[in-house]
């Protein structure tokens, strides 16, 4: 029983990384219909400039980490504004295909400047230390990577809840015809969700970064994250965290009763299963348009 919870624990901690993954992809799917495949990508960078802050100029922790969300928040604008709104009238298959091309001007970029060598981001908490809670032993980064993420997803819900913006964004990903005739700049709201959603991204990436750096660090969650949206539902934030979470603690169960060898495969697996099941996801409404 001991094993089962500890499994359990250690699923909705790793899950946490994957929800604030699954969040920014459904941000970004609201407003545009369209899955964001750059969203590791507009992580990854802002995590090497915070390492290149600290390593490089010998700037403390938070003001590296401070620099790599604003930095995230420009970059998400700048791709926005730059690429995506300058498509001519494109079609989903279309703009599936520039964020793919992004993601990998993004990461041949990363590459270049950075190399493929394997870092650890210099962090007051070591991924080795852990703390006892309620008989079971949970990671100290691990602890505070859920405890971030569920202060994020709190600030989220009240952001958009009660904030003029937030209200505006809803409005956007709801009608944008009708919220741009309401006098909503439609436009500068887009932008500003993509640059929101690199934020949460780079948070994401930021707690990843003491274990591993590396430029295929942020794809391994920007799969499972994109799992958790799909079984949560591509359009309901609450069921991409719920989702997330799902996917975290089933791989768990699977590579500690099973095989940790095929873990990484459960994540697809219940993809699959969901979409034959319930399409639109657990949390998503279906709606079936008729001619």
């Amino acid at each position: 029983m001991i094993d089962l919870m500890q499994m359990i624990i250690s699923g909705i901690a790793v899950g946490s990384s994957y929800a604030l993954m699954g969040l920014g992809m459904v941000l970004i799917y609201k407003s545009s219909a369209v899955p964001n495949f750059v969203q590791g990508e507009m992580a990854l960078l802002p995590v090497f400039i915070a390492y290149m802050i600290i390593d490089t100029y010998g700037y403390p922790v938070h003001v590296a980490f401070a620099g790599a969300l604003a930095f995230a928040v420009l970059l998400g604008c700048f791709l926005e504004f730059a690429i995506v709104r300058r498509a001519k009238e494109p079609n989903v298959i279309g703009l599936i295909i520039i964020t793919i091309g992004m993601e990998m001007a993004l990461l041949g970029l990363v590459s270049w400047k950075f190399g493929a060598d394997q870092r650890t981001m210099p962090f007051p908490i070591s991924s080795y230390d852990s703390v006892m809670v309620g008989g079971l032993y949970i990671s100290t980064l691990d602890l505070l990577t859920l405890t971030v993420a569920l202060v994020l997803m709190t600030g989220l819900f009240l952001f958009f809840r009660f904030t003029k913006f937030g209200v505006a964004m809803k409005a956007t990903q709801q009608n944008e015809a009708v919220a741009r005739l309401m006098g909503i700049r439609t436009r500068r709201v887009k932008m500003m969700t993509w640059g929101i959603s690199a934020m949460v991204g780079t948070v994401a990436g930021l707690l990843i970064a003491p274990t591993i750096i590396e430029p295929y660090m942020m794809w391994d969650p920007l799969l499972k994250g994109f799992a958790g949206a799909v079984v949560g539902g591509m359009t309901s934030l609450p069921g991409a965290v719920f989702g997330a979470y799902i996917v975290g603690i089933i791989e768990h169960l699977f590579g500690g009763y099973v095989s940790i060898e095929f873990k990484s495969v459960v994540a697809f697996a219940v993809i699959v299963i969901v979409l034959c099941v319930k399409p639109s996801g657990l949390f998503a409404r279906h709606y079936v348009k008729k001619v």
